[in-house]
């Protein structure tokens, strides 16, 4: 039973899915921050051109 307990606490192999798994959700949660700031960025350049096109057809 103690040969088995060892073999299981030195057992490495699912370390690099759970690695990969956290490097993942990270560039995932970045890729929205990034994205959501884009999008007030893009908001506020579409009311802009709209006022500026407004203002020229009138």
């Amino acid at each position: 039973m103690k040969h088995i307990l060892l073999n299981l606490w030195r057992e490495e192999s699912g370390q690099d899915l759970i690695e990969y798994t956290l490097l993942m959700a990270f560039i995932a949660l970045a890729s929205a921050a990034i994205f959501i700031g884009a999008g007030g960025s893009l908001a506020s350049i579409w009311s802009s051109t709209s006022t500026t096109l407004s203002a020229a057809a009138s």
